[in-house]
């Protein structure tokens, strides 16, 4: 059966992270501890960013970002119409208006042409999804913020190591927000995020955030929350972490085994000689993807969509959005992801586009 596997994934991984694992459970500090410190630091030393805030997972990380902004209630904040629903929620959460824009269909990230109809007076921040690790074109996006003096919030989540003109993405924006979910090209054994920025300001502000508004116990400086990265999770991440480029190498590897083996009945990712994507999922479009996914399981070939439903036509947003958003709706009716994880070998990937050219 091809299909994610994670502790396959992992395994070589484990017995590091084992052998470590008793030094957390002599010491007995399990929060806000060493590794967390560590981890923090080696993310930001492989991003080349000043600092990182580790937090519980990568919705909270958007949502504390948009809040350390301090924008007036129901400000507006774009972004793209085929994203996530985290996307969405933080937004909301955050106690502002998220509006959409249709994304480039080559590339399903937010399309920089279609953002000015967009902007109005109380549009105060962009919020750049870098989809399926390809990332967004920055350079447009970063002189629109400019010339409208908005904000600009990275969701990395997709695309840890994914670089824009061999630049990494989450070094670009105010702030730029990371999921470490199991699934993820950079993922921890449970849920896990990180927020980015560029100053020891915001840096102390969103560490005092994630700690219910303390640095020091039982002090509390301002209205915060509880979401922290756990030292377990940490440890696993650094471990992992030195091996990032190499997962990253061999996703790209397998990639090319798609691009060189499939044929022109599918509609594959888009290359671009100034993005270096990572290809967290390897995503085609096909008009009859249900009958084809359902052609690949009775070949035991797992797939999966990201993603069946658009934010806008989910039940819980439904008051939120009341546009038509077609290029969204073709990309989520005829997307699907195919096998693609450090567990896979070129021969595997081979015999997935073998069984592909058949359909």
């Amino acid at each position: 059966m091809f299909y994610e596997n994670l502790n396959k994934s992992n395994k070589i991984f484990y017995s590091e992270f084992i052998s470590s694992l008793k030094k957390i459970n002599k010491k007995g500090t399990y929060i806000l501890g060493p590794n967390v410190n560590k981890f923090e630091n080696n993310f930001s030393k492989f991003l080349g960013v000043n600092y990182c805030v580790s937090v519980a997972n990568g919705l909270d990380a958007l949502t504390m970002s948009l809040k350390s902004l301090n924008l007036p209630n129901n400000s507006e904040v774009l972004v793209a119409s085929n994203s996530y629903i985290a996307c969405i929620l933080s937004i909301l959460n955050a106690g502002l208006k998220p509006v959409l824009v249709e994304p480039d269909l080559a590339t399903y990230n937010i399309d920089p042409n279609k953002i000015i109809n967009k902007i109005s007076k109380k549009t105060k921040a962009i919020l750049a999804v870098h989809l399926y690790g390809k990332s967004c074109e920055m350079d447009k996006i970063l002189k629109i913020c400019k010339e409208n003096n908005l904000y600009l919030i990275e969701d990395c989540a997709q695309s840890h190591g994914s670089k824009y003109k061999n630049v990494n993405v989450g070094s670009f924006g105010n702030f730029a927000c990371f999921s470490f979910y199991p699934t993820k090209t950079l993922g921890a054994l449970g849920d896990g995020g990180a927020i980015i920025c560029k100053t020891k300001k915001d840096s102390n502000l969103l560490k005092k955030q994630r700690n219910y508004g303390s640095v020091a116990r039982y002090k509390n400086e301002i209205i915060g929350q509880n979401s922290r990265l756990d030292e377990i999770q940490a440890l696993f991440l650094n471990i992992k972490l030195k091996s990032l480029n190499k997962i990253i190498s061999h996703k790209k590897k397998l990639a090319e085994v798609y691009f060189e083996n499939l044929n022109d009945k599918f509609i594959i990712p888009k290359i671009e000689a100034n993005k270096s994507d990572t290809y967290y999922i390897f995503n085609i479009r096909h008009e009859a993807r249900d009958r084809l996914r359902a052609y690949l399981l009775k070949k035991n070939i797992m797939t999966d969509i990201h993603y069946p439903i658009p934010p806008f036509k989910q039940n819980a947003l439904r008051y939120y959005f009341n546009e038509n958003y077609p290029i969204s709706e073709e990309i989520h009716n005829t997307t699907v992801s195919l096998p693609i994880s450090f567990a896979h070998t070129k021969k595997d990937i081979n015999k997935v586009t073998k069984i592909l050219n058949k359909f």
